[in-house]
C-alpha cells in the first residue's frame, strides 16, 4: 500500500477501513489509492459549518490526488462532495448514475464536478468496473461537445497522478473508446499517441475497436499509420487486428476501391507474425477478390486453403458462387456448389438461395424448382427470399397465374407474407397488364392489415399511365394518400406528363401545388415535362410564363428550360423572340450551352441572316465550346445558301482540322452550293472524298448532282450517275424520276 500514499500514518489510525482495503484487494475488487481512501471518511466531504474537522485536511494528501488546494477548500459549502463519498464507499451505480455531470455541473460549476467526477472516474476504474467508467466519461464528453470546449484539454485533465500514471491506464483506454465510439476519432488516437507517451500501453482490443472506428470512417492515411504503430512498438496486432485490416483492403469505402494487393500482403504478414487466420479472415478476403473481379483466384485460393486443411466454411464459398452468378455463368456457380459438398461443407439456405435466384433471373425456372426441391430434400427450409426469386421468375417468365398458385401455397404451409412477395405477383400481373388481378391482391394487403408501401402503389400508378388510363392512376394515387403514403417526385412527374399528352396543362400546374401541399416536390425535370409539351403545343407564351413560376417555388430554371422555348421560337422562325429570350438567359446567369448555341445558328442560317449566325458560331467558341458535325453543317449550310463557297469551304477544313468528321448532310451541302457555281469539278471531288471517308451518298445527293447535270445539258453524265445510284442500293425517289423526266414503271422494268 506504500506505492498509494506517502505517509502510511494515515491508514494505521483508521485500522477498520485498512482491512476492508486488504480484504478488497484480495478478492481483486478495488485497490484504493490513499487519497482515495483518506477521502472516503465523511467528515472529509460534510462541508457544513459546524463540523470544524472539515477543515483540517493534509494538505499532502491534496497534492496526491492532484486536487487544486484553494479550489478545495472554496467548495467547502457544497453537498456534492458527501454524495461522492457515499459512492466511493459503495461503488452504487445507482447512486452514480443520478449525478449526471451536465446537472452537477449547472449546479455546483464546471471545476468542482469535474474534479469529483475524476474521484469517482479512478474509484470505478482501479475497482475493473470499466464499463461504469466508459458511462462517466461519455458524460464528460457529451458535456465537452455541447460547450464546445477543447477535447485536447480533457486528457491532461483526467490524470490521476504525475507520478503513478500506470494507476490512469484504464481511465485512458476507456476515454479512448469514448472517442471513438463518439465519432472522436481525431481525439481518440490523440489519446493513444498521449498513453504511449507517458509510457503506458493500451490494451489491443481498444486499439483494434478505434482502428474499426477509422475504417467506418475511411480514414484512410490514420489507418494505416495507426497500423504500423501497433506493429513497431506494441501492442501487438491479433487476428482480429489484422481481420480488420483485411476488411478496410477488401471493402469498398467512401472514395477507396478494394485493394487486393494490399490485403495479400496482410494475409502474408499476418503468418510471417505468427498469428494463425481464422476463417472470418479468410472469408473476407475471398469476398474481396470476388467484389474485386477475381473469381478464379478466389476459387484457387479456397482449393489451396482446403488441401492445407484450413477452416473454411459456407460463407467463403457463398461469396464466389455470387460472384459466378453475377456474371451469368451459373452452371460454374452450380460446380463449386457440388465442390463445396465433396469437401462436406454443407451448403446453407444462402447458398441455394443466391443459385434460385440466379438461375430464374436467367429464365431457369425448371432449374430454380430443381434446386428448391434439394434444399427440402437436404432438411434445409427455403426461406421467403428463395421463394420470392422463384415467384419473380415465373412473373418474367409469363407464368402469372402458377406464380400465384405458390403464392397461395407459402401461406398455407407457414409462411407470412411480407410486402416484398406481394409487390412480385403485383409487378407480375402489371407487366402483363392484368391490371384487375394487381389492384385485387393490393385491397387483399389492406384487408389483411399488410398494410402495402408506397411501391405497390407506385408501380401500379406508373402503368395506369402507360396504358394511357389516367384516371384509374389517379385512384390509386387518391387511395395511397388517405393510408398516409406520398408519391415520389419521379411519380409526380409520370402524372404531369400523362395530363401534358392529353393537353390538361392546367390540370397538371395545379396537380404539382396539390402534391407540393402533401411534401412532394417537384423538380427542374417536372417542369421540363410541361414546358416541352407546351412548346410542341405551339403555347410558348405559356411556356415562357413557367419560368418566374419554377423561381417563386425556388426552383432555379436551367438551361434545358430555356432551349426548348429558343427551340421553339426558331421553330416559329420568330428570330425575334428567340434572341431576346437568349439575352434574358445570359442577364440571369444562366450560360448557354451548345445546343442552345445550335439552335440560334441553325435559326439565322435558315433566315440567310449569316451575320447573325457567323457572330454566335465564333462566340460560342470563345466560351470554350466545341461546335460538333450538327453545328458545323448549319453554318457550313447557310454559307452555301448564299453562294459564300470561300467560307464554306474555310470551315469544312477547320472541321477536319479539328477532328470532326463531317455528315452525308454536310457534303451534299457543298456539292450543292458548288454545283449552283457549275463547278462540277469539285462537286466530284467531294463525292470522291465521301466514298474515300466511308460515308455513303444518299438519294438527296445523288438528286442533287443529277440535276445540276440535266441543268448543264450533260444527260450522259446525270444517267452515269443515276445508274451509279442504283448499283449502290440507293433507291431512287419522286425527284429522281422528275429531274431525269423518265415514267417509273419504265424504270422498273428495265
Amino acid at each position: 500500500m506504500g506505492v498509494f500514499c506517502r505517509s502510511r500514518t494515515c491508514l494505521h489510525h483508521q485500522p477498520k477501513l485498512y482491512r476492508s482495503l486488504v480484504f478488497f484487494r484480495e478478492n481483486f475488487r478495488w485497490v484504493y489509492t490513499a487519497s482515495s481512501a483518506f477521502l472516503l471518511e465523511d467528515h472529509v466531504f460534510d462541508c457544513s459549518p459546524d463540523r470544524v474537522e472539515a477543515y483540517v485536511i493534509d494538505i499532502n494528501l491534496i497534492d496526491e490526488f492532484n486536487v487544486p488546494k484553494s479550489r478545495f477548500l472554496r467548495q467547502r459549502k457544497s453537498k456534492l462532495f458527501p454524495l461522492v463519498g457515499k459512492v466511493l464507499k459503495s461503488l452504487n451505480w445507482e447512486i452514480t448514475r443520478e449525478m449526471r455531470f451536465f446537472k452537477a455541473v449547472k449546479r455546483y460549476g464546471f471545476s468542482h464536478s469535474f474534479d469529483a467526477y475524476r474521484i469517482i472516474v479512478h474509484a470505478f476504474a482501479l475497482a475493473g468496473m470499466e464499463m461504469e467508467v466508459h458511462a462517466l466519461l461519455r458524460n464528460i464528453v457529451c458535456y465537452y461537445e455541447e460547450a464546445n470546449m477543447d477535447m485536447y484539454e480533457l486528457f491532461p485533465g483526467i490524470l490521476d497522478s504525475h507520478e503513478h500514471v500506470w494507476r490512469s491506464r484504464i481511465v485512458f483506454i476507456m476515454l479512448m473508446r469514448v472517442f471513438a465510439s463518439n465519432s472522436r476519432l481525431e481525439n481518440a488516437v490523440d489519446v493513444f499517441v498521449q498513453i504511449k507517451k507517458i509510457g503506458l500501453e493500451p490494451d489491443i482490443l481498444a486499439c483494434n475497436f478505434l482502428l474499426k472506428c477509422l475504417v467506418d470512417a475511411s480514414r484512410v492515411d490514420i489507418v494505416t499509420s495507426l497500423f504500423e504503430e501497433l506493429k513497431n512498438s506494441g501492442p501487438s496486432p491479433n487476428v482480429y487486428t489484422y481481420t480488420i485490416m483485411l476488411n478496410f483492403y477488401c471493402k469498398r469505402h467512401r472514395g477507396q476501391d478494394i485493394n487486393i494487393e494490399q490485403a495479400t500482403e496482410i494475409l502474408k504478414d499476418m503468418e510471417r507474425s505468427g498469428v494463425k487466420p481464422t476463417v472470418v479472415s479468410y472469408s473476407t478476403y475471398i469476398q474481396g477478390l470476388c467484389s474485386a473481379g477475381c473469381v478464379e483466384h478466389a476459387l484457387k485460393f479456397i482449393r489451396d486453403l482446403k488441401c492445407r486443411n484450413q477452416p473454411l466454411n459456407a460463407y467463403c464459398y457463398n461469396a464466389i458462387i455470387q460472384s459466378f452468378c453475377r456474371n451469368g455463368e451459373l452452371y460454374q456457380a452450380l460446380k463449386v456448389l457440388e465442390e463445396m459438398k465433396d469437401h462436406n461443407i454443407s451448403p446453407d439456405v444462402y447458398s441455394y438461395s443466391i443459385l434460385v435466384d440466379g438461375f430464374c433471373n436467367a429464365g431457369d425456372i425448371m432449374t430454380g424448382l430443381n434446386l428448391i426441391e434439394e434444399m427440402e430434400h437436404n432438411s434445409i427450409k427455403p426461406s421467403l427470399v428463395s421463394y420470392s426469386s422463384l415467384l419473380n421468375g415465373l412473373c418474367k417468365s409469363g407464368l402469372v397465374d402458377k406464380a400465384l398458385d405458390m403464392f397461395r401455397d407459402l401461406g398455407c404451409l407457414g409462411y407470412e407474407y411480407d410486402h416484398k412477395v406481394y409487390n412480385i405477383i403485383i409487378s407480375g400481373f402489371c407487366l402483363h397488364d392484368d391490371m384487375d388481378s394487381a389492384k385485387k391482391l393490393l385491397e387483399e394487403m389492406i384487408t389483411n392489415n399488410l398494410d402495402p408501401n408506397d411501391f405497390s402503389f407506385i408501380r401500379m400508378i406508373h402503368k395506369f399511365c402507360k396504358l394511357g388510363v389516367l384516371q384509374k392512376a389517379l385512384e390509386l394515387l387518391s387511395t395511397m394518400l388517405k393510408i398516409g403514403l406520398y408519391p415520389n417526385t419521379y411519380t409526380c412527374n409520370i402524372i404531369v406528363d400523362e395530363y401534358c399528352k392529353k393537353d390538361h396543362f392546367e390540370k397538371a400546374l395545379k396537380f404539382i401545388d396539390a402534391m407540393q401541399c402533401c411534401g412532394t416536390i417537384p423538380n427542374s425535370y417536372t417542369y421540363s415535362k410541361i414546358i416541352n409539351r407546351l412548346c410542341k403545343a405551339k403555347k410558348l407564351g405559356n411556356a415562357l410564363g413557367l419560368l418566374p413560376k419554377m423561381f417563386k417555388k425556388n426552383i432555379l430554371p436551367e438551361i434545358v428550360h430555356y432551349a426548348t422555348i429558343v427551340d421553339g421560337y426558331a421553330k416559329q422562325s420568330n428570330p425575334k423572340k428567340a434572341f431576346r429570350l437568349y439575352s434574358r438567359m445570359l442577364k440571369a446567369g444562366i450560360e448557354p450551352d451548345k445546343v442552345t448555341y445550335t439552335i440560334l445558328i441553325n435559326m439565322f442560317c435558315h433566315l440567310s441572316k449569316m451575320d447573325k449566325a457567323y457572330g454566335l458560331f465564333k462566340e460560342m467558341i470563345e466560351k470554350g465550346l466545341i461546335p460538333d458535325t450538327i453545328c458545323y453543317t448549319s453554318v457550313i449550310a447557310g454559307f452555301c445558301r448564299i453562294g459564300d463557297m470561300n467560307k464554306a469551304w474555310a470551315l469544312y477544313n477547320d472541321m477536319l482540322h479539328k477532328g470532326c468528321l463531317p455528315s452525308v448532310v454536310t457534303y451534299t451541302c457543298l456539292i450543292d452550293g458548288y454545283c449552283k457555281l457549275r463547278r462540277m469539278d469539285v462537286a466530284s471531288l467531294l463525292l470522291d472524298k465521301m466514298k474515300k471517308n466511308n460515308i455513303t451518298p444518299d438519294v438527296v445527293t445523288y438528286n442533287v448532282l443529277i440535276a445540276s447535270y440535266q441543268s448543264l445539258g450533260q444527260f450522259e453524265e446525270a444517267y452515269k450517275v443515276f445508274e451509279e445510284m442504283k448499283k449502290n442500293g440507293i433507291f431512287p425517289d419522286d425527284i429522281t424520276y422528275k429531274t431525269l423526266r423518265l415514267n417509273t414503271n419504265v424504270v422498273t422494268e428495265a
